[in-house]
């Protein structure tokens, strides 16, 4: 039987959770209210009455249709719960998000902005923001609050009601449905969380104001920029000037000294990096926002599908990937466990080669090292040089590859190999030359969005081109949204096979098993990661490598060595006693 607005499903249930949820912890839910269309049948269950079901009291099989906005909460109040979760998901929030992706949302993506998209009524902001925050207050409520919040609760399903028969002209219903179902595959990894140092953590954060004095000392030792702990732009000139390093500047002609130009520059000039990785730390140095629940786990929403791109995009000071690298080392598998690491090599090279169906491209995937391929393909070294034997060259191929992936210049390629522009633009020349049909494909995407104002992955994201975009975001965004749905489809089919995964990372998951089973966990991992791309990309599969991390080692990302090299030093200097560094020596990679 077909329920609603077009929907094959049997029953389909509107559904909204109140809940409340510490910095780092699972969601208490305190109320839901669900209406099942068909029949007009409303439930409304309070906190106690939530606590005696064993199971949702609606069904989760296949006949039924969940419907939510941002359905991953409702998924986490099933799973804070025990109950299980449903076979189908139908999330309003991604589904609007896809419909005006690229366009002005004057009153947000929440659901007040759904309704407002709509023209259509809803409760107003101050009521809502009062009931937001009862809810985050947690137990004990009286009788008259108990009711409020679930009279409130009950306002976001009427919602919900209205907004649902706006939908089906523009919804795809079963690309819908792969969406709703990666929020439940957002759910459980939210759920898991990233184990972190705990006791590492307080000692940092005590001992912080010691720290950032003596790093400033440490560091600046070899520049000389720092007055009164304090960066100071003119010395900054001038050890650039010294050192004969040019340095992008602002169109008012002044240095540029954001976060962007200094990363950049760190990479073309290693002697800059040290520097980075301070005015990092010193800018992002905030362990007391990083969400730690209770038991040493980072949880944290992954605010999914908030990027034009389709990625997530969690907080940079929630999560602990979001810092300087450094703090990355916090991360420690608990006793009795590991993590891996295992990202996609190359991906969005893979994405585009297989995308744009260019051979020469394809065959550079597929020989294991696309930038060397480059390089021999190019005629930039001979045909039998190796990693080896051309490592300057390949670095070189490697920046340019990377630079087409980022939309960049010849001027930003340049400053980042220390070259001429002109010799960088050689280098861009060079690729056009070599992989023509990659760019003709290329050329197609931007004709393609100027005619018809819209782009699509094969998952059917879409981004609306409106204004004046940048034409670079437009060659990207092939490559970045399908691999955002690569990404998707991985977490789902790894979550789904029972795999513990504590995070999503750009191109890359983060799972979590058992000392002596980490290494089938990785096997089954890495073989679904494959069965994704291969789905996504008409049956080429992109390879994957993988970093385990056995406990007691910790998790190291090798840009931020250095600097927790110096951190700890300077602790075990402060400290009576010397501190373990832990530096993931025996990890892993497969």
């Amino acid at each position: 039987m077909t329920v609603g607005p077009g929907l094959p499903f049997r029953q389909v249930w509107l559904v909204d959770f109140e809940f409340t949820a510490p910095p780092g912890s699972r969601p208490i839910p305190i109320c839901l209210v669900a209406l099942e269309l068909r029949e007009q049948r409303l439930v409304r269950l309070g906190y106690d009455e939530l606590a005696s079901l064993s199971g949702p009291p609606y069904p989760t099989d296949a006949s039924a249709l969940m419907v939510a906005f941002y359905a991953s909460a409702e998924i986490s109040c099933h799973l804070a719960l025990g109950w299980p979760v449903p076979e189908n998901v139908l999330d309003l929030f991604t589904e609007l998000r896809c419909l005006n992706n690229g366009k002005p949302t004057p009153l947000g993506q929440g659901l007040l902005g759904a309704l407002n998209w709509f023209g259509l009524a809803g409760i107003n902001h101050v009521e809502k923001q009062s009931m937001r925050e009862l809810a985050i207050r947690g137990e004990p409520y009286t009788q008259e609050e108990a009711a409020s919040l679930l009279d409130y609760c009950e306002s976001d399903v009427r919602a919900l009601q209205s907004l649902l028969p706006r939908m089906p002209r523009e919804l795809d219903l079963p690309r819908a449905l792969v969406r709703g179902r990666f929020m439940v595959a957002a759910a459980r990894i939210e759920s898991v969380g990233i184990p972190l140092d705990v006791d590492g953590i307080r000692r940092l954060t005590s001992a912080w104001p010691a720290i950032k004095n003596a790093l400033v000392e440490d560091v600046d030792a070899a520049y000389g920029v720092f007055i009164d702990g304090s960066f100071n732009a003119a010395r900054w000139e001038s050890w650039l000037r010294a050192q004969g390093i040019p340095w992008p500047r602002t169109d008012a002609g002044r240095l540029a000294l954001d976060d962007d130009a200094f990363r950049e520059m760190s990479r073309a000039y290693l002697q800059v990096a040290p520097m980075q990785q301070l005015r990092a730390t010193l800018g992002q140095m905030r362990l007391a926002d990083i969400s730690l629940g209770p038991d040493g786990r980072n949880r944290y929403l992954l605010s999914a599908f908030r990027a034009k791109t389709g990625r997530n995009q969690p907080s940079n000071t929630r999560s602990i990937f979001g810092p300087a690298v450094w703090m990355r080392g916090l991360i420690r598998p608990q006793p009795g466990n590991a993590l891996a690491y295992i990202d996609w090599a190359q991906q969005e090279f893979g994405i585009a080669a297989a995308l744009s169906r260019d051979s020469s491209m394809l065959a550079a995937y597929e020989s294991g090292d696309p930038y060397l391929a480059f390089a021999r393909q190019a005629n930039l070294v001979p045909a039998d040089a190796t990693k080896i034997s051309h490592p300057r060259e390949r670095d070189k191929c490697k920046a340019c590859v990377l630079a087409v992936q980022y939309g960049m210049a010849e001027r930003s390629l340049g400053r980042r190999l220390g070259i001429p522009s002109s010799y960088a633009q050689e280098l861009l020349d060079a690729h056009r030359a070599t992989y023509r049909r990659f760019w003709r494909w290329s050329d197609g995407v931007v004709n393609y969005a100027a005619q018809f104002g819209v782009l699509h992955t094969i998952l059917g994201w879409q981004l609306h081109v409106v204004g004046n975009v940048n034409e670079r975001s437009l060659r990207n965004f092939p490559m970045q949204a399908n691999g955002a749905e690569m990404l998707r489809l991985a977490c789902c089919y790894a979550t789904e096979a029972g795999v513990r995964v504590c995070a999503p990372v750009h191109d890359a998951l983060v799972i979590e098993s058992s000392l002596d089973s980490i290494d089938d966990a990785v096997a089954t991992t890495r073989r679904l990661m494959a069965e994704a791309s291969e789905e996504l990309l008409d049956g080429f599969r992109l390879r994957s490598d993988a970093t385990i991390v056995r406990y007691p080692d910790r998790y190291m990302d090798e840009r931020g060595t250095e600097m927790w090299r110096r951190i700890w030093s300077i602790v075990s200097r402060l400290e009576p006693v010397s501190m373990d560094l832990g530096l993931c020596m025996n990890a892993t990679t497969s």
